[in-house]
């Protein structure tokens, strides 16, 4: 599954950093992110991050 980098920051904007993986899933499903976002959120290698350019790099290496 391949979500977009940039749609995912538009579901995550208003996040705190740093942030864990949960904080990252709960704003997105806040922000109305649709099933597979919030799937491929959780499945990301990392459990914090202190960027979105870290939520980024990890989507990248989903793929």
């Amino acid at each position: 599954m391949s979500i977009n980098p940039i749609q995912v920051q538009k579901f995550l904007s208003g996040v705190d950093y740093p942030a864990t993986k949960d904080d990252i899933v709960s704003a997105a499903r806040s922000q109305g992110a649709d099933n597979d976002t919030i799937d491929a959120l959780r499945n990301l290698p990392r459990d914090d991050f202190n960027s979105p350019n870290d939520i980024s790099e990890a989507i990248g290496q989903q793929r």
